[in-house]
């Protein structure tokens, strides 16, 4: 036990281990296209050196996963599984596209994580002749062919479970407000989700043995979730809401996260994508991503009443702080987008430029390990799937932490200190003596208290 220093500041963390809250569900990043692509032109020692890193053991150990159903914004060009125009009973419905790069990296993964992951799959669209714009970009899901798409669900399940790949949920739609207009998108309003998901998409999953596949709606940002659960949860076809962290780099929007896990604490309240968005990565360069540089799609294009929540940020600390704040406001899980991309922040078919945890120069065989991958590690490996939250206070303002407890009694804790100063925490409640550790400035640390 480290002893306070009487020169450093000290602060208190009160945990309380019998205020339990929300059961891990897991944390990892995204199979797409873009990421699959770059696994795959690295070396075979580069690629192993990446999957391991994320799935081993002795890496990230990521415990949950997400996909794209058709091709999304980081595929190289559009695709869909059902390409015949007319093909109601999806006779000619086939996963080929995925089965060059895709498959191969979700199955290399497989092999490698000694306690599995889950794998929850989104669609950004159907295709287009199933909607009323009969194009990839935008419009609606045509009333006539709701059972058709429901059946592509069905479909996808079946195709991916043949390939040994279990999926373990979907989110009806990615993004159902749209993304502007700009690359793979379909609209729906809560009511038609709610409804297409009670009528179609639910028993259609039932009907063919796939009742186990959780149904996550809404799909994108927290601001929407008042607007979104109330009506979802009218239902009990729904099993969780899915969300995205797009509308503010640094509002988190706790209140609007706390109320929806009331509204179904017995329901998933998972993370599904966040990314440094609109950002060229930067290569080899540490210290920047612990430096208010970044900006996001925000920063130039929100509409000026609400450009406030989009000021420059660090990397590091945005992903430290959202994590922490979704813990301690129900959220379950927590999945960042791609897992790999290149130095460009591609490949992007609508050059929509984003920054990976692992950025790669396949000309080079090069592989970078940004300090998000660090960030990520730190929940991932130590916040394992089944613990469970408990409430945690701190006196102290600008430290920001969360307190857990695992499968085998011990506790966890993750906290991170932004502040340029260091700290001395001092963490009551989990033992008969206080327990004090060194917290550095501008640092993530965990700190794992046995029994």
């Amino acid at each position: 036990m480290n002893r306070p220093d009487p020169d450093m500041e000290v602060s208190t963390l009160l945990v309380n281990p019998e205020n339990r809250k929300q059961r891990i569900t897991g944390f990892g990043g995204s199979f797409t296209d873009a990421s699959a692509f770059l696994v795959h032109q690295m070396s075979t020692a580069q690629r192993q050196r990446i999957l391991e890193a994320y799935f081993h053991e002795n890496g990230a150990q990521y415990s949950l996963t997400r996909t794209h159903m058709n091709s999304c914004d980081f595929s190289r060009f559009h695709y869909s599984y059902a390409a015949v125009e007319g093909d109601l009973e999806l006779a000619h419905f086939s996963i080929d596209p995925d089965r060059e790069f895709l498959i191969p990296m979700i199955k290399a993964a497989q092999s490698i994580s000694q306690e599995g992951f889950q794998l929850i799959a989104s669609p950004w669209t159907a295709p287009p002749w199933m909607k009323d714009n009969k194009a990839w970009v935008g419009g609606r899901l045509l009333p006539d062919m709701q059972p058709t798409w429901a059946h592509f669900f069905v479909k996808y399940a079946q195709a991916f479970a043949h390939e040994g790949i279990p999926v373990w949920g979907f989110t009806v739609e990615n993004e159902p407000h749209g993304n502007g207009n700009n690359w793979e998108s379909m609209l729906f309003s809560p009511e038609e989700m709610t409804a297409f998901v009670e009528h179609h998409l639910s028993p259609a999953l039932k009907e063919n043995g796939l009742g186990h596949v959780n149904i996550l709606g809404y799909d994108q940002n927290r601001e929407g979730l008042d607007e979104w659960v109330p009506v979802m949860y009218q239902t009990d076809h729904f099993d969780g809401t899915a969300v995205h962290w797009y509308d503010s780099t640094i509002d988190g929007f706790p209140e609007a996260l706390e109320r929806a896990y009331q509204a179904g604490p017995d329901k998933f309240l998972i993370q599904t994508e966040a990314c440094c968005d609109a950002q060229v990565p930067v290569w080899q360069d540490d210290d920047w991503y612990w430096r208010a540089e970044a900006t996001d799609w925000g920063y130039t294009w929100r509409e000026p009443s609400k450009k406030h929540l989009h000021p420059k940020y660090a990397p590091v600390h945005r992903y430290a702080r959202d994590i922490i704040c979704c813990l301690n406001h129900g959220v379950d899980g927590w999945i960042d987008w791609n897992m790999v991309l290149n130095r460009q922040g591609g490949p992007n078919w609508f050059e929509n430029w984003c920054i990976a945890p692992v950025i790669v120069d396949p000309e080079q065989d090069e592989v970078y390990f940004t300090p998000l991958y660090d960030v990520m590690c730190h929940f991932s490996k130590f916040l394992r799937p089944g613990s469970i939250v408990v409430s945690s206070t701190c006196n102290d303002s600008e430290l920001m932490s969360v307190a857990t407890e695992t499968k085998h009694g011990s506790h966890v804790i993750v906290c991170f200190n932004p502040g340029n100063t260091r700290k001395t925490l001092r963490i009551q409640g989990l033992s008969n003596e206080d327990i004090c550790v060194v917290i550095d400035s501008q640092a993530l640390q965990t700190i794992t208290i046995t029994s």
